[in-house]
């Protein structure tokens, strides 16, 4: 059995990729399976447009499919899930995108969810996300933090406007979790739970937790 999950950065910021590999240092456990992060190296510096979004599809779907040997599940590590059908339609191995796993781990944690965007215009590409999963009802709201994937960078700045952010979908919209929108957000997760006081999802560990189990069970 393939004892390995990649975890794919779709856009080419090594910035994020570092942390998210940091995030998912809990999850590597003795016996494996290994967890490996990379970078879409022809990716864009930020996922943040549908354009973003169609220009890496089938870069990912030909990344995925020359490492299935080596790879027992792939994680796309961007919540726009960008080239989740056709990269699950050119390999054999499971394929997790990060929304739909943080959002469907939000709903085992509450009735429902809060999701903290980077920017305005992400949100309606999630709604769309939101809408074909079936999950809009348990939708408490969804809020931008108004930065760009390079803008994260500034910790302290992004950490301010995500805990206001995270505070008004929990007490105006009355979110019982909240899911942090985007991967380069994941070194945020502690703090923001800590200053909230709810669960917070960061859906790259939930989508390779999911992961974990997929490659342990032969699923």
């Amino acid at each position: 059995m393939t004892q390995t999950i990649l975890v794919i950065n779709p856009n080419s910021n090594e910035g994020v990729t570092a942390g998210i590999d940091a995030a998912l240092e809990p999850l590597r456990l003795a016996g494996g399976p290994a967890i490996r992060t990379m970078t879409l190296k022809e990716g864009p510096p930020g996922i943040q447009s549908q354009h973003d979004v169609e220009t890496v599809t089938l870069p990912l779907a030909r990344l995925a499919k020359s490492h299935e040997a080596e790879v027992g599940a792939f994680v796309i590590a961007c919540f726009s899930d960008p080239g989740l059908y056709v990269v699950r339609e050119a390999v054999k191995r499971p394929v997790l995108g990060i929304a739909e796993c943080g959002v469907l781990t939000a709903l085992t944690m509450g009735h429902s969810f809060g999701v903290i965007a980077i920017l305005e215009g992400s949100i309606p590409r999630h709604l769309r996300l939101w809408g074909a999963m079936g999950v809009r009802d348990r939708l408490a709201g969804e809020l931008a933090i108004g930065l760009t994937v390079a803008e994260l960078a500034d910790r302290e700045r992004t950490l301010a406007r995500m805990i206001e952010t995270g505070k008004r979908l929990r007490d105006e919209r009355q979110a019982h979790t909240i899911v942090m929108g985007c991967a380069g957000m994941a070194v945020f997760r502690d703090p923001l739970q800590e200053a909230l006081g709810i669960p917070v999802i960061e859906p790259t560990q939930a989508a390779v937790t999911m992961a974990l189990g997929r490659v342990r069970l032969g699923w």
